[in-house]
């Protein structure tokens, strides 16, 4: 099929941009102190995602300005290298190690997560697979089976990092492309059934996820210790009030609150921006998803609907789980908020999803 070529969709491209912005600022804001503290200098985190951020948007533009139909070339090959790559962290002395988790490959400053890549690989292969079979789709053995294997291995190996949080993205994103690809809704509820099951597992067979989960459940049980970083994200969010305490002002980045310029940078932003500022983020996002979904809906041609439709699904289930979790509605798990986080390969593989989006929107023909 022949598809007209246009300009990139304006509100999405608006949209990842102001919230890159306020991500630029709150990173900054919610770093400074730890920045001095780690590096005597306060602008070190400023300085770094702002060439992430500047590196993000170059990827998202070349992405955006790719052959379409090329998408379809290189989603097998960028699969197996980014299964590859999640490979070579599980050998000794490769991967690097934060906090209990190997996530990262390279050297320096120089570092790649290949789970980060894997969610945008994972998206352009579904996209293809799924386009190519969905008359297959009510067959559970040719149609649901095999992209089902995929995710599976996808989510073992980025377990065994250990990060619970990724997997379920990365999980969530298959079972909605599966969904609209046309997938049978009782093959849906028993994978989502069994998901659950996992899940659960999951938490009742390690101990330090079992003790993030009790936490959850009741995280004033113990203050001092679990239940701490939960405890100081809500008395973040609560002190900013309607209109926060001012840019810059917050305390809780004053060695109170845990990871405030990475995962709980949402409690940072209310604090300091209040109500207005936190409700203004998740709009943006809300924006993001509805124009994602109008472009997936109005794409003639099933592989662009289901790509856009993915890399929406994948910006839109992460937003959802790192502000639950920030909320204390979830368990608190490594995952961040996107565009907004302080990262170096959230923030690439995230632009470069755009990027993704955005190519597709050129041909879906909507209004402007």
């Amino acid at each position: 099929m022949e598809l007209k070529k246009g300009s990139p969709d304006f509100m999405i491209f608006l949209t990842v941009l102001l919230l890159l912005g306020i991500g630029i600022i709150m990173v900054f804001s919610s770093s400074q102190y730890a920045s001095y503290y780690q590096y005597h200098d306060s602008f070190h985190y400023l300085r770094r995602q702002f060439i992430n951020s500047l590196i993000g948007i170059g990827a998202m533009i070349f992405v955006m300005k790719m052959n379409y139909q090329k998408l379809k070339v290189f989603a097998k090959p960028a699969l197996i290298i980014s299964f590859l790559l999640l490979l070579v962290l599980l050998i000794d002395g490769i991967g690097i190690v934060r906090k209990g988790s190997t996530r990262w490959l390279g050297v320096g400053s120089m570092q790649i997560q290949p789970s980060e890549l894997v969610k945008v690989t994972m998206v352009m292969y579904l996209a293809l697979f799924l386009s190519e079979r969905q008359h297959l789709m009510n067959s559970f053995r040719k149609g649901f089976l095999p992209p089902l294997g995929i995710m599976g291995i996808a989510c073992v190996l980025i377990m065994l990092q250990p990060d619970l949080g990724t997997a379920m993205a990365l999980a969530g994103t298959t079972v909605v492309m599966l969904w609209s690809a046309g997938a049978k809704k009782t093959h849906l509820a028993l994978l989502i059934v069994f998901g659950i099951i996992l899940v659960l597992l999951a938490i009742f067979l390690e101990p330090y996820r079992m003790e993030r989960f009790i936490a959850f459940l009741d995280p004033w049980k113990d203050p001092q210790d679990t239940g701490f970083q939960t405890i100081q994200s809500l008395l973040a969010i609560g002190s900013g009030g309607l209109a926060g305490v001012g840019l810059g002002y917050g305390r809780a980045k004053m060695f109170y609150l845990p990871e405030r310029h990475t995962d709980f940078i949402f409690a940072n932003l209310c604090e300091e921006l209040g109500f207005i500022g936190g409700a203004t983020v998740i709009i943006l996002f809300l924006l993001f998803v509805w124009r994602g979904l109008k472009v997936a809906v109005s794409f003639p041609e099933s592989f662009g609907s289901l790509l856009a439709l993915g890399v929406t699904s994948m910006v839109g289930i992460q937003a959802i789980i790192n502000l639950g979790v920030v909320t204390g509605s979830l368990p608190v798990t490594g995952i961040t908020l996107p565009f907004i986080s302080y990262g170096g390969s959230s923030l690439l593989f995230s632009l470069a999803g755009i990027g993704l989006l955005l190519n597709v929107s050129r041909y879906a023909g909507l209004d402007r």
